[in-house]
């Protein structure tokens, strides 16, 4: 059994991933308490640490041999949408996963951000990171995924970094993209918006006939639970959906008009199982929702990545 030290974990997206692919988690790291409730209130078995990352990695020595590092940093530093301040970003965690990297000497390492970090403003940055990762015995790369090729029904484009340890560098493949595309959002959702016996949902099932544009989480700073800016809500518009804001139930059986979304839904929208729970309010659920990382995309990396960690053999034939 491989085992992984998750930082910024969420609400549970790439964990469950991680999960899937046979890893068991030594310990997940998330600073925000409503995240760490979700994620105990499904997998009470989990080591789940509520803590800075900035704290935690004056103790991440205790870690130390773990086959993998993962996680999710902070992505309003390389945002589009942002000010892509990037290293000058307070938010910016690298640094700190770097000094944790350091501390536990993982096999392999993976870690999301948005598509903002392929931007040729941080050419200088990616580089220098990969430097950094060479001095500690990595080599990196990073690829830019789709989660609508691995089955998510949602346009969600996301940066993958993978470093692994050099004697494992040519065993690793990136996932490839599955040969069907997914479901629309109306073959998505149509058991969910029929559940109180709407009579529109079968003719909303046909209208949506796509798959869901980006599900925008938000921050504490600014919004609430709405399927985000205005272009991304006409966007949900073209599928016959409201995202001005989240409904706390389907539509009843006479509901007429474009119906909205509930956070359940839009749980399924970025892969996450019926049964994942997510604790809190409206808000504070689709937050933890919007900002996750599909469970599906993290999977086929975190296979991939397993598949190297056990042939290190074939990393050096092909050497």
């Amino acid at each position: 059994m491989l085992t992984s030290l998750e930082l910024c974990a969420g609400a549970g997206g790439q964990a469950l991933g991680l999960e899937k692919a046979g890893y068991e988690h030594e310990a997940l790291v998330e600073i925000d308490s409503s995240c760490c409730e979700t994620l105990r209130a499904n997998r009470p078995s989990w080591n789940v640490i509520e803590d800075d990352l900035r704290v935690f990695k004056e103790r991440a020595a205790d870690f130390k041999g773990v086959d993998l590092v993962a996680g999710g940093l902070p992505c309003p530093p390389f945002s589009l949408a942002g000010k892509q301040l990037g290293e000058r970003d307070e938010r910016n965690l690298f640094p700190d996963a770097l000094d944790i990297i350091d501390a536990t000497r993982p096999r392999a390492v993976m870690i999301e951000n948005v598509r903002g970090f392929l931007s040729a403003v941080f050419h200088d940055y990616r580089e220098g990171l990969k430097k950094q990762l060479k001095k500690l015995g990595y080599e990196a790369d990073w690829r830019l995924l789709n989660a609508s090729d691995f089955g998510v029904p949602q346009l969600r484009p996301r940066v993958v970094i993978v470093a692994l340890q050099s004697k494992y560098v040519d065993a690793f493949d990136w996932p490839e993209a599955e040969a069907h595309n997914p479901a629309t959002v109306g073959q998505t959702l149509y058991d969910q918006m029929a559940a109180d016996g709407w009579r529109g949902a079968k003719k909303w099932r046909d209208r949506a006939d796509e798959i869901a544009p980006t599900v925008v989480g938000g921050s504490k700073k600014h919004g609430g639970p709405d399927l985000g800016p205005t272009r991304a809500k006409a966007a949900w518009a073209t599928l016959g959906v409201n995202g001005k804001t989240l409904a706390d139930a389907p539509p009843e059986r006479d509901f007429v008009g474009m119906p909205r979304l509930t956070v359940p839904m839009v749980a399924r929208l970025q892969g996450f199982p019926d049964d994942w729970r997510f604790v809190g309010r409206k808000t504070a659920a689709y937050r933890q929702v919007g900002n996750a990382f599909p469970p599906p995309v993290a999977r086929a990396v975190a296979e991939k990545v397993a598949t190297a960690l056990a042939n290190p053999a074939v990393a050096k034939r092909r050497a």
